[in-house]
């Protein structure tokens, strides 16, 4: 039975095999034609984000220049100054310098290293950098520098006091009571201060004053003291007697020789040694050709 052909129906076209179906050739040739190229990194950034970025670059580029040519530090400088006139102006100006403690350090030596003009503005004044400069003074110590607000710029300064002369190698100086010398003190001019002599008295004297001061008749004998092996001292009296103190408890063998002089009058015999090195004996030597008894049995020994 064979099928029935509908007479309305449209036939239906037929397509060509070359419109379905490419040749080989064709798609050799579709296979190396190049393909097309991604959008690069800039052809993605939007326009608004490129000027943000080329004002910082231009930003960043002024701002180097500025601080590799000294423009900036320039205009620093300029205000700077234009704010230091402009606070003088107000009133807060330098109209008085106050100094106290001083006692040999000459006022034109303080007003030289503070380097501060009457009228000037008293912000532009540095009291730290005042305070440094004041310390490089030869009898200064320490400082301290205030501003006082509107005008006053205030000194207080801890000079050095001379405490003994410090002979070595045949030389004197004055030192003081940190054991520093003072170059600029003439030891003419201080020959009442107690003389140490030798290595090492320059930073022991200090206690050595103060264990003489315990006993302030015996110290008023006293003519020098003679530091030996850095470790102890003798003593030179105005009779010309050494007294022999020892390394340890210099202080109580120095009471002891005040008691016996007190007591015994020690210091009155004719005597050239007197050795307290000895914690609980005494051991004196007399003068060429004198007959002294002494309050102890003498023991021999070496300076030590």
């Amino acid at each position: 039975m064979t099928a029935r052909k509908n007479p309305t129906a449209k036939p239906r076209p037929v397509r060509p095999l070359a419109a379905t179906k490419k040749p080989p050739a064709a798609r050799k040739a579709a296979a190396r034609k190049p393909a097309r190229p991604k959008p690069g990194l800039f052809s993605r950034v939007k326009p608004r984000t490129a000027l943000r970025a080329g004002l910082a670059v231009v930003v960043l580029g002024t701002g180097l220049w500025a601080w590799q040519s000294g423009y900036a530090e320039r205009q620093t400088h300029r205000l700077v100054a234009y704010f230091y006139q402009a606070s003088a102006e107000a009133g807060l100006k330098v109209g008085n310098v106050q100094v106290t403690g001083r006692e040999r350090t000459a006022p034109q030596d303080i007003l030289g290293v503070l380097a501060v003009k009457q009228g000037g503005a008293l912000l532009d004044f540095d009291p730290h950098a005042a305070k440094k400069a004041l310390e490089t003074l030869p009898w200064v110590r320490h400082a301290t520098v205030e501003r006082r607000l509107p005008d006053l710029i205030v000194v207080t300064l801890d000079e050095r006091r001379p405490m003994a002369l410090w002979q070595l190698e045949g030389q004197l100086r004055v030192i003081d009571e940190e054991g520093q010398v003072i170059p600029v003190a003439r030891v003419e001019d201080y020959g009442g201060l107690p003389l140490v002599v030798g290595p090492g008295a320059d930073t022991a004297a200090a206690g050595l004053i103060e264990l003489l001061s315990s006993e302030p008749e015996l110290r008023a004998e006293v003519v020098a003291a003679v530091r030996v092996g850095d470790r102890r001292w003798n003593i030179r009296l105005n009779s010309g007697i050494d007294v022999k103190l020892p390394e340890d408890n210099a202080l109580q063998a120095w009471q002891r020789l005040a008691r016996l002089d007190q007591d015994e009058g020690l210091l009155s015999r004719d005597l050239v040694v007197i050795d307290l090195r000895i914690p609980d004996r005494l051991v004196v030597q007399p003068a060429p050709g004198a007959t002294v008894a002494p309050p102890a049995p003498p023991v021999p020994g070496q300076d030590t």
